[in-house]
């Protein structure tokens, strides 16, 4: 029996580490700081497309115990170093999401998260694309509206269709949607986003920046007025792989605190328990977090395309199912 040994050859493992040192020098030359902040928190995940593992905590401070959580995402903690005038910040820390396994998949993942006070999301995919073209040799990268790829790949308009639409183009293409996604039209989106477009992103080696989300998609940016509104968000892909998903980010803590309230009643809505809100970070927005722009980026399959590996388990030491 060998399930004791490490999935990922030790040669992997020794360029795993010399991608960590690369990305700490991108950093230091731009005079980035490196932080760290704690896996284990007292709020967990809202957004419904995430499950949080938890915890219990029993023990002084907290005597008929205290429920936390492994972050999803280093982002709230970070953000109240922000405003708390850190200043141009990054982290390389892990993450845990329940239930995301397989081929690209790992509960336990490493996320590099990183934030520039006085930037734009525009600004920022400059700075992704430097990093990118630096450690994968790519070529250029193209920035594409998540509308245009909807009315290329779907045919719909993802700012305007209505739910019969949306089902319809699912069938239509032979996609079979999974059991609960009912009316949930932002789920609906979210499903033949990842069947029907995703995959064709960036098949041909050359990076591409999807922009201008739907406002309904906005998670934690800020929205662009106009007609559609749309999100000032972007996401990264390669080879139909998702590398990094990144905001102008939403400084209002008033329409922060209704987000987090539309994302539990979306959960209530699909049978999932309700989410604390982190009051930690609803009172840093209040306080005032700074302009900026912030991304998340997955070391995991970012090494994962520099070597050519086809499962996240070629470049990890222990995944979960040898733990």
């Amino acid at each position: 029996m060998n399930s004791w040994r490490p999935s990922a050859e030790l040669a992997v493992l020794r360029q795993r580490a010399q991608l960590l040192a690369e990305l700490r020098d991108f950093f230091a030359a731009r005079d980035v700081m490196e932080v760290e902040t704690p896996v284990l928190y007292g709020a967990g995940a809202t957004d419904p497309q995430l499950a949080s593992f938890s915890a219990e905590y029993h023990g002084p401070g907290a005597p008929s115990g205290r429920t936390l959580y492994l972050q999803t995402s280093p982002e709230f903690t970070m953000k109240r170093l922000l405003a708390a005038g850190s200043g141009p910040i990054y982290q390389i820390s892990k993450a845990f999401r329940n239930g995301e396994a397989g081929r690209r998949h790992n509960p336990e993942f490493t996320m590099l998260e990183w934030y520039r006070p006085g930037w734009d999301h525009h600004a920022l995919m400059d700075e992704v694309e430097a990093l990118i073209r630096q450690i994968l040799v790519a070529p250029a990268a193209a920035r594409v509206s998540y509308g245009d790829l909807c009315l290329r790949y779907l045919g719909i308009d993802p700012h305007g269709a209505e739910l019969t639409e949306l089902r319809d183009a699912a069938a239509a293409r032979g996609i079979t949607a999974p059991v609960g996604l009912g009316d949930d039209r932002d789920g609906w989106l979210d499903f033949l986003w990842s069947h029907g477009v995703e995959p064709r992103l960036g098949g041909d080696g050359r990076p591409v920046f999807v922009i201008d989300y739907p406002a309904s998609l906005a998670m934690l940016a800020r929205l662009r007025p106009g007609s559609p509104a749309v999100a000032e968000r972007f996401e990264l892909y390669l080879h139909g792989v998702e590398l990094a998903n990144g905001f102008h980010e939403l400084a209002d803590g008033g329409e922060q605190r209704r987000r987090f309230e539309q994302d539990n009643a979306r959960r209530r809505g699909a049978g999932l328990p309700a989410m604390p809100f982190d009051e930690h970070l609803l009172a840093a927005l209040m306080h005032g977090l700074p302009d900026c722009g912030g991304v998340a980026l997955g070391v995991d399959r970012l090494l994962m395309l520099r070597i050519g590996a086809q499962d996240i388990g070629e470049v990890l030491a222990f995944p979960w199912d040898r733990c």
